[in-house]
């Protein structure tokens, strides 16, 4: 497949590649070799958002980063589902297909109960833990949330995100807590492959998904013994509390909090989240090298 006409190889200078998962076609970037660093995004963004944790880390680190579908690069075949447990098990078909153990996984906003959920199933698999700005629990009993879920996955929701790039253009943008470094063309390539049909269908999951998230939280000891990073944006007007409960769930955490940082660590500090991220990985000790499967 050749790269679309938008997409700004200087900012994103990955080779693609793709793999057959339920329900359609996942785009991934590959990078580097040895340990194995899963990254797993969340909405409105794509594998875009990890572009400098990649450059920053594939030297020395075998770097997965896959467009969840719907999202990207990716399929975003007509009346797909993009429920959370579906898109987990695409990422568990997808690490399958690749062969990673040992991995740092590494989530973002969505992407937390989607590689986590992959995560609690596979646990011996998993080396490292690092979190951002994410979550992995159900709403019920916040009165915020609960509201939230309900207008934006109701019909006016709908309205807003079919008829606007309302998730990137108004709620992405008033969650980053510093945009001096996010230009209009970094913007641009957040928008470009906006589906707004699968941004909204994950809008709908801040509450259809409560089972299956409370489920995964119900869990959470599974991953207590995992090294972990928290790297969070204390500005995040969506999960920026939240990380005490994060911090409770897995007490023995190492925690990078960025308060003048919004939503989004790996946009708004790429660089300096990649060094953190990286040192922390030589901290916990390097797992067995993960070796390139053909695409």
């Amino acid at each position: 497949m050749t790269a679309p006409a938008w997409l700004d190889r200087a900012a994103y200078p990955f080779a693609s590649h793709w793999a057959a998962v339920p329900g359609g076609s996942l785009h991934y970037v590959d990078e580097g070799r040895g340990a194995p660093v899963l990254m797993v995004h969340g909405t409105p963004t794509w594998s875009f958002l990890y572009r400098h944790l990649i450059a920053g880390l594939r030297d020395a680190h075998r770097c997965v980063a896959p467009d969840n579908l719907g999202f990207g690069l990716s399929d975003r075949p007509r009346g797909a589902s993009y429920r959370l447990a579906d898109q987990a098990a695409r990422l568990a078909a997808l690490v399958d297909t690749l062969g990673l153990d040992d991995v740092t996984l590494v989530v973002h906003d969505f992407g937390g109960p989607i590689g986590l959920g992959w995560a609690l199933e596979h646990p011996e698999r998993v080396r490292a833990l690092v979190l951002c700005n994410t979550w992995m629990w159900s709403f019920r009993g916040d009165r915020r949330m609960q509201w939230s879920g309900r207008l934006l996955g109701g019909p006016l929701g709908r309205l807003l995100y079919e008829r606007t790039a309302f998730s990137l253009d108004v709620l992405w943008r008033r969650a980053l807590g510093d945009r001096t470094r996010y230009t209009a063309a970094i913007h641009a390539q957040y928008r470009a492959p906006l589906d707004p049909g699968a941004t909204w269908a994950y809008a709908r999951e801040l509450l259809g998904a409560s089972d299956w998230l409370d489920g995964l939280w119900r869990r959470r000891d599974r991953l207590a013994g995992i090294p972990a990073l928290l790297v969070w944006g204390t500005r995040d007007p969506a999960f920026g509390a939240h990380l005490p409960r994060w911090r409770e769930a897995l007490p023995q955490a190492e925690v990078l909090a960025l308060p003048d940082v919004g939503h989004a660590p790996p946009e708004e500090r790429g660089p300096e989240v990649a060094a953190a991220v990286r040192r922390f990985i030589e901290r916990v000790g390097a797992p067995h090298a993960g070796q390139r499967s053909p695409a």
